[in-house]
């Protein structure tokens, strides 16, 4: 079993995400997966936390990934499942198997886009939601979870 990372937060992505950058700028933006992963990086550090970012395609090994911050004691989650938001029971019975703080996070407005994906099972799964904000929501996402667990921002 893996060290536990009692400090840690995990920061999940899903699929396309990897795609940030080039993947329909218009709606995504310009910035990408990398710089995503370090602002997070940078939130988290505000809270004396570090982010563990990890990205995958794969349904499977987002479960894993979940499992993993369970079995490491991870302080929270930070979830953007991409398209598997709006189709995965796996990753919401996961979700509450594990009973981590969790936040969703979406770069644009999900309810503002087609009607597929005005729906998430991985929402029902987390203690807030937030869309619409581009990368910021992650921020957004890191403070709010923060505050959720009772922690200030380092001086």
């Amino acid at each position: 079993m893996a060290e536990p990372a009692t400090d840690t937060i995990l920061v999940l992505n899903g699929p396309n995400l990897n795609m940030l950058g080039t993947r329909e700028p218009e709606k995504y933006g310009h910035a990408t997966l990398a710089d995503v992963e370090a602002l997070c990086r940078d939130a988290a550090a505000t809270f004396g936390l570090k982010a563990d970012c990890r990205q995958s395609n794969r349904e499977g090994e987002l479960i894993d990934f979940i499992h993993e911050a369970h079995a490491r004691k991870m302080k929270g989650i930070i979830i953007n499942a991409g398209g598997y938001s709006h189709t995965s029971i796996a990753l919401h019975d996961a979700l509450l198997a594990v009973q981590i703080p969790t936040v969703e996070v979406h770069v644009t407005n999900i309810h503002a886009r087609e009607s597929f994906r005005h729906h998430s099972y991985t929402a029902r799964a987390a203690f807030a939601s937030l869309c619409g904000f581009g990368i910021e929501g992650y921020r957004l996402a890191i403070q709010g979870l923060a505050a959720k667990l009772g922690i200030k921002p380092k001086a």
